[in-house]
Parts: C-alpha cells; sequence; structure tokens
C-alpha cells in the first residue's frame, strides 16, 4: 500500500438523547468550542461538524440534536431526521448514554439502530458523576441490549479516556483519502457560529419557554480589517414574548449582547460591534418555508 493509500478518512456520528454530553464530546474531542452548551435540553438543533487533521487520518465529527421523543413541532421532526441521517452515512456511531440517567430507553434506540451497518461505538458520559459499580452496570445494560462492537466510560467535560477512544476510532476509519482540506475545522459558514454564540446567551439568560421559542438570524455581517459589525435578529414565536426579551429599558437584550460580543471576540479574535434586534414569527416551529432556510430537511 502506498502512502497515497496509508491515509484515513471517515465520519463520526454523535447521537443521543439531550443533554447527554454529545457537544462537550465533540468540542474536547476537536479541541475547539464549535457547539454551545447549556444545562437545558435541546440547546443543539443542527448537525454541526468539527474536522480533526492529522498527517495520516482525518476525522470528520458530527454533534448532533438530542432524539426527541414525541416531537411537538415540524422543527422536532426536522432535528429527529438529522439525527437519522447521521446514523446512516457515518463511517463510526458515538452512540452517547447518560451515567446518571435512572430511565435506559432502549425502546427509543432500537429501531434507528437497526438500520445502522457501520461500527457502534457505546460511549457512557458522565462517569465521574456516579460510582464505579453504577458505570459498569450502566455500560453492562447497554451494551447487553444493543450489542456495540466496544464500549467505554468516560467524562467527556474532564477529558477521562479520550484518547483510548480516538485510538479506536482511527482504528475504525477506512483507508479514504481527506474529504476536506487539511487546515478546514469545521464546514459551517462564520455566520453560523455568530448566531450560534448570541443564541447561547439567550439560553443562559431566560428561563421557561424562551429559549425554546427562539431562533437568530444574522441580518448584516460587515468585515473590516480590525472589526466586525454584525447585525442579528432574535426571531420569537409570539409577540408577548417580545418585551421579555427586550427587558424593562432594553436592559435584558443588552445583558445577552454585550455576553455574545464577548465571546465573539474571542472567537474572531478581533473587536466587534454588535446590534440585536427582537423579531416576531408566529408559530416559527412549524414555519416549514422558514425551517428549510434554517437547514431543516422535512
Amino acid at each position: 500500500m502506498d502512502n497515497a493509500n496509508k491515509h484515513k478518512a471517515g465520519f463520526v456520528n454523535i447521537v443521543g438523547k439531550p443533554n447527554v454530553g454529545k457537544s462537550t464530546l465533540m468540542n474536547a474531542l476537536v479541541g475547539e468550542q464549535l457547539s454551545i452548551i447549556t444545562f437545558k435540553a435541546q440547546t443543539t438543533r443542527q448537525r454541526i461538524m468539527g474536522i480533526v487533521n492529522e498527517p495520516d487520518f482525518q476525522i470528520v465529527y458530527s454533534d448532533t440534536p438530542g432524539i426527541v421523543d414525541n416531537p411537538g413541532y415540524k422543527m422536532h421532526e426536522g432535528m429527529n431526521k438529522l439525527v437519522q441521517g447521521a446514523l446512516i452515512d457515518a463511517d463510526v456511531v458515538l452512540l452517547m448514554i447518560d451515567a446518571t440517567d435512572k430511565k435506559d430507553d432502549f425502546e427509543l434506540y432500537a429501531s434507528r439502530l437497526s438500520k445502522v451497518n457501520s461500527p457502534i461505538v457505546l460511549v457512557i458520559n458522565k462517569c465521574d458523576a456516579v460510582t464505579e459499580a453504577v458505570a459498569d452496570k450502566k455500560l453492562q445494560t447497554w451494551t447487553e441490549h444493543i450489542k456495540p462492537l466496544i464500549g467505554y466510560k468516560i467524562s467527556a467535560l474532564k477529558g477521562d479516556k479520550l484518547p483510548d477512544m480516538l485510538a479506536k476510532i482511527v482504528e475504525l476509519l477506512p483507508f479514504h483519502p481527506p474529504y476536506y482540506d487539511k487546515d478546514q475545522l469545521t464546514d459551517r459558514p462564520m455566520r453560523f457560529f455568530v448566531s450560534e454564540i448570541i443564541r447561547e446567551k439567550i439560553m443562559l439568560n431566560y428561563g421557561e419557554e424562551i429559549p425554546y421559542s427562539v431562533e437568530v438570524e444574522i441580518e448584516e455581517y460587515q468585515e473590516e480589517e480590525k472589526i466586525d459589525r454584525i447585525r442579528a435578529l432574535i426571531v420569537t414565536n409570539r409577540e408577548s414574548q417580545k418585551p421579555i426579551l427586550i427587558g424593562k429599558a432594553g436592559a435584558m437584550l443588552k445583558k445577552v449582547g454585550t455576553e455574545a460580543r464577548v465571546d465573539l471576540e474571542k472567537f474572531l479574535g478581533k473587536k466587534v460591534f454588535l446590534e440585536l434586534f427582537v423579531k416576531v414569527r408566529e408559530n416559527w416551529r412549524n414555519d416549514e418555508r422558514f425551517l428549510r432556510y434554517k437547514g431543516f430537511d422535512l
């Protein structure tokens, strides 16, 4: 086998329920914060790719939305389709399970995993939060039900066991030329990450239904040598939510904007001028045209 044919490359897709730590794991594996992370379920709505490049391999990781049981909106249906697509086109599937979860939803995965022909790696996450006996039992029970190729007990947050898992992933990759340029970190444009950073601040600053009822659109993005000028729309579901998002005398919107600007400047490596506005789009989570525009396949 010549050097050109010794290179490995493949798609390694991370799937699991909401809040199991998929985004934390991908960020740890890629070494960059590509996926936003909050304590709220359904933080990730889109499939986000992070690319790891070494001379002899390229791993294209995908962070996917959490599987939504009994979808309530067309947006949820679109999220589930993204997960199903990730299962079908994966070279390796990382199925993540929360070690602290009291309920084992085997039936949630049964039909989905039955269509998977690629190797399944079982990943029991948050093992730092339970006893070793509990982690062992979780690994044993899930192994018996889904018959993975191999299983790991990890802490994505602390990085425990990730080098061992990475070595196994590389071993499982097919021999293939790189799918992307070797200096490429993700397939997403900069506007996407800007909107996600803003949405993360909304997730963290508002309670109740507000975080689940909004989407962020980048209306203008002007790049200059020393500063980027960004105008973003926070799209909300109902007119009654608009004053909550803005806050008294604009205080809440200003807080979100300030926190987002700080993170954007770190992410972009330059000054940012950020303007935020709130726009009402009634029932956007069931608006197929808008959802397709946002990247959902319905």
